[in-house]
């Protein structure tokens, strides 16, 4: 073996002094040898740094026990939990997990769908509901297994484990409402191509018609997660010249800046102005006042969707279709109307 040749199964045979048999059954299935057998094999691997051939493995399986996961953002934790719930899972299944984000663009979401299953993804996690019918038919051509999440449709082709956004915020604001809330803004997520931002929006504008307010009157802005976004969205709304009385956010991120924001303004919450949240993050439970947000069961969405691509894989016909509740977390960040 020269310097530029990597080590081959051969090879650890050879310095194990077994079979390549033996050395195969060591790597894919090691409770079947005994240990003074696998002992030796893992020591000639260790020695030599022999790295066994996935791609030649996978081609044989038709499998590579990779997955695809394609988020809006890595810029901030809304998403963390989650994946990370979906990867622990992964990993007790022996896969390994690839994250692509789009930055919220649906031409460079499907450019990474694309990317992920030319790589040989076994299964794909996406984030809402709203892709063009081209590239759901390219996954589907393809046979690849994917389950949306951050969202809920009982749609029967495809699996879904979510929950209802629009629920969500319909709660939250009946709950405003029986504070006294009547004038209400809304710091929102850009509305295109974001299912989640329409329904919570939906959510609010629903409950506000549901007690004869005029929904009308609602301030909405719309901006990028980030927390001095959320600060400029609500100095923006503060400032008009009716300023409402409660600004609920479509996420804590948002919400942490608007909190910020007010208090730079002199403002008291929520004696004076009322914020409320989304997701519970960490972030909602160090901000002052604490934060009314709602709950979203990000890690047993990750585990639960990682069980479902799973299942899909080896059963190709499976669909699950799983809505998982939300829950309104108590901060004294909403309060009545003074």
């Amino acid at each position: 073996m020269t310097q530029l040749e990597l080590p081959t199964l051969e090879d650890v045979a050879k310095a194990a002094l077994v079979s390549t048999a033996t050395v195969s059954r060591c790597l894919n299935t090691p409770e079947r040898v005994a240990a003074k057998t696998l002992d030796k094999v893992l020591e000639a691997v260790k020695t030599l740094g022999y790295s066994p051939n996935f791609g030649a493995r996978a081609l044989a399986a038709k499998r590579t026990n990779t997955f695809g996961a394609v988020i809006p953002t890595m810029d901030n934790a809304i998403f963390a939990r989650g994946l990370q719930a979906f990867q622990e899972e992964l990993v007790k299944n022996g896969a390994t997990l690839l994250v692509a984000s789009s930055s919220y663009d649906p031409e460079i979401e499907e450019e990474q769908i694309r990317a992920l299953v030319a790589r040989g993804a076994d299964g794909l996690l996406l984030i809402g509901t709203e892709r063009s019918p081209d590239i759901y038919q390219f996954i589907e051509d393809r046979q690849i297994p994917m389950v949306i999440c951050w969202a809920y449709s009982n749609e029967p082709t495809r699996s879904y484990v979510g929950f209802d956004n629009y629920q969500a915020t319909f709660e939250l604001a009946e709950r405003a409402i029986k504070f006294g809330h009547r004038k209400f803004g809304f710091i929102s997520a850009h509305q295109a191509g974001n299912d989640r931002a329409r329904e919570r929006i939906r959510g609010v504008i629903a409950a506000l018609n549901e007690h004869n307010i005029d929904a009308s009157s609602m301030d909405i802005i719309e901006s990028h997660y980030s927390i001095a976004a959320g600060g400029e969205c609500f100095k923006k709304i503060m400032e008009t010249p009716t300023p409402p009385t409660i600004v609920m956010c479509g996420n804590d991120v948002l919400a942490a800046g608007a909190a910020k924001m007010g208090h730079e303004m002199g403002l008291n919450i929520p004696n004076e102005v009322s914020i409320t949240g989304f997701d519970n993050l960490e972030l909602a439970t160090i901000l002052e006042p604490a934060l009314t947000t709602v709950h979203v069961p990000h890690r047993e969405m990750g585990k639960l969707a990682a069980g479902v691509l799973l299942q899909n894989v080896n059963d190709r016909s499976y669909r699950q279709h799983i809505k998982l509740p939300t829950s309104i977390v108590e901060g004294s960040s909403l309060g009545p109307v003074s």
